[in-house]
């Protein structure tokens, strides 16, 4: 059984802050004119890792910051300036394992916390070989030429949170290119109902990018597309298993149905240039 400890919220936000930088650096090497190289940046810091890939991306932020000792205000300089130069609020997602000196100096720069999430885990090196999909439901890996259809799909599936913009899609579309990720499409009656993607880092298999249309809602769409990553995760040699869902949504609730518990609650502390 894994404890809840500052070595496993290493190991979990590693993994996350690790596939941010894998997906940012896959992007900067595309040479295509919907994602030119000027776009992308990023730079290790504080532990973790800062990004950048455009001013409004959710993947523009830094993460697991703060979690190997004192922080100075020197560093915090520089990751500031880093978002700054390129018109970019700072969003620094805070483990609360994370050393005192950073949540400090945050308070005293006048950040504010913008956003709350849980970051959710579960032991999976034993589990039990899936269920049965529900009737109706397929699940299938994404298909060579089905980058941008995945993309598409999982947009609109996030469309009450996330406006489905170009952008935006642009956005899934570098977890696409992302290497150790798989991605997967699931049908309902052979319709197109939603998708997930999947990535190894280690021993921890990250769940992300799991979104089920409306009218395919309620019909085990997500916990179907959950036994298939955690099989293929397990598969891989994960051994746990993270996902990261906001509080009080369905996704957390069928994520916690699933066996995955909380491991902790990460803020986002933002800072808007005035």
């Amino acid at each position: 059984m894994e404890f809840v400890n500052l070595e496993l919220a290493r190991r979990l936000e590693e993994a996350e802050a690790r596939g941010m930088l894998a997906c940012i650096a896959r992007a900067d090497r595309s040479d295509s004119e919907e994602t030119p190289t000027s776009l992308f940046a990023h730079i290790e810091i504080m532990g973790g890792v800062a990004g950048f890939a455009g001013v409004d991306s959710p993947v523009t932020q830094a993460m697991g910051v703060g979690l190997h000792g004192a922080v100075t205000e020197a560093e915090l300089d520089t990751l500031e300036e880093f978002f700054r130069v390129r018109g970019a609020a700072v969003n620094i997602e805070v483990c609360p394992m994370a050393d005192m000196s950073l949540v400090e100096m945050l308070g005293k720069r006048g950040y504010r916390v913008t956003e709350y999430s849980d970051v959710m885990f579960r032991d999976i090196a034993s589990d039990p070989d899936a269920d049965a999909l529900p009737r109706g439901v397929g699940i299938r890996k994404l298909g060579a030429d089905e980058s941008r259809l995945w993309s598409e799909t999982v947009a609109r599936g996030f469309a009450e949170y996330f406006a489905v913009t170009e952008e935006f899609v642009q956005v899934m579309e570098m977890f696409t290119r992302r290497p150790g990720v798989q991605c997967y499409l699931a049908t309902v009656d052979g319709e197109l109902a939603g998708g997930a993607a999947l990535s190894v880092y280690r021993d921890i298999i990250g769940c992300f990018g799991a979104a089920t249309l409306p009218p395919f809602r309620r019909r085990g769409v997500q916990s179907a597309l959950l036994a298939r990553r955690l099989a293929d995760g397990r598969a891989a040699g994960g051994t746990v298993a993270m996902c990261v869902a906001q509080l009080n949504t369905a996704s957390h609730r069928n994520i916690e149905r699933n066996g995955f518990r909380v491991a902790y609650t990460r803020s986002k502390f933002t800072r808007v240039w005035g």
